[in-house]
């Protein structure tokens, strides 16, 4: 499978360069780094370093190569500015020693202005800065993407409530392409391992890293797991590994193909979503000139806020009936391939990251995602 390395790595080898050359380490156009909680370590090249106002600051340079022609962070420009700063006598075991700061192009969550960066990316920035920062001081990092607030608009980052940038969110070291083959394969392996342990026989689907952070924050206490792009093919495995309920957990941006029908749900192979809305519309029997107008539009979350400003009653029902139809499609989906009476349940959550509906399987289990 086509791979590279995932955004965190480039981020931190452009920062650990600039730490050395503040320190007064010498540079080399590559960095060894360490991978949290396994025993390997990579290799990146490194674009340039630099001392910056009279020395107190210093910025490393770094291109991201993710290995990927469709990744939206291949060859990304990533500057990073580290500074020190001395740790107050009576604090000599500070509890964060490093200060990541979102500098120009890098995602924000609009409602905190907190930076989006994953636990992974600080474990990775943690593993290798920490042993060549000098005792006594912490380090100021500020992380900046040139190109980051233009690259961001090609993305969802907005319907997560991610603002201003990318967000800086992997999971792992290396990178695979959500469309290959072998995605789907390393997701059968994770179901097939899982299956194999104390399993209950129920397990949650998410697609891309935005549901997979959003179902951890709700502590949903069952297995989940990322299916990428493959989700028909993969609901499919779990009914043949004999899995009782498939709950997918997803944005309606994604969750909405399936309703159409659309079971590899990458963008370059299937949109739709706009259509799928106006077919759930005419079915609804909407007044045609709100039909003609949801046509017209460019995202679902803007047909949705039109249909809210029409008749709120109305958009309620139009996704909750979405909802049911992803339920019943899977499962017809899934039934084309094998006999089975697999529970499929779905539950959607908005642009703002709020769970808004579920199917009528997935009424039984939304309780798990909201803490209740």
């Amino acid at each position: 499978m086509k791979k590279g390395f995932s955004l965190p790595l480039w981020v931190a080898g452009a920062a650990r360069s600039a730490l050395k050359k503040l320190v007064g380490l010498p540079f080399d156009n590559y960095e060894i780094l360490k991978i949290p909680n396994e025993k390997k370590e990579v290799k990146l090249k490194i674009h340039s370093v630099g001392l910056l106002k009279d020395d107190s600051h210093a910025l490393g340079i770094s291109f991201a190569n993710s290995g990927l022609d469709l990744d939206i962070t291949q060859n990304l420009e990533i500057w990073t500015i580290v500074s020190l700063e001395k740790i107050p006598f009576k604090n000599t075991s500070p509890t964060n020693p490093i200060n990541i700061i979102p500098g120009s192009g890098v995602g924000i969550y609009e409602n905190t202005s907190a930076i989006c960066i994953s636990n992974f990316a600080k474990k990775v920035l943690y593993e290798n800065l920490l042993d060549i920062l000098p005792k006594g001081f912490n380090l100021n990092l500020e992380i900046i993407f040139p190109n980051g607030e233009f690259l961001a608009e090609r993305t969802s980052n907005k319907s997560f409530g991610i603002v201003d940038g990318l967000s800086i969110i992997g999971t792992s070291a290396e990178t695979y392409l959500s469309a290959s083959p072998d995605q789907l394969e390393e997701a059968k392996t994770k179901l097939a391992n899982l299956t194999t342990n104390d399993f209950k026989g129920k397990v949650v689907f998410v697609i891309g890293e935005n549901g997979l952070n959003l179902a951890k924050t709700c502590n949903v206490n069952l297995p989940i797991i990322k299916v990428g792009n493959w989700i028909g093919p993969l609901i499919v495995d779990a009914a043949i590994k004999n899995v009782k309920t498939v709950i997918l957990f997803g944005y309606h941006g994604k969750l909405i193909k399936l309703a159409g029908g659309i079971f590899h749900t990458h963008n370059h192979l299937a949109d739709g979503r706009i259509e799928i809305l106006v077919y759930l519309a005419v079915k609804e029997k909407v007044p045609s000139e709100i039909i003609v107008k949801l046509s017209q539009l460019k995202t679902l979350e803007d047909g949705l806020l039109f249909l809210e400003k029409f008749n709120k009653s109305i958009a309620e029902k139009l996704f909750q009936n979405l909802s049911n139809t992803i339920e019943k499609r899977s499962y017809d989906y899934v039934n084309r391939y094998v006999k089975t009476d697999i529970e499929i349940a779905s539950i959607i959550f908005d642009k703002k990251r709020k769970i808004r509906w579920s199917g009528t399987n997935g009424n039984n289990y939304i309780s798990y995602f909201q803490g209740d």
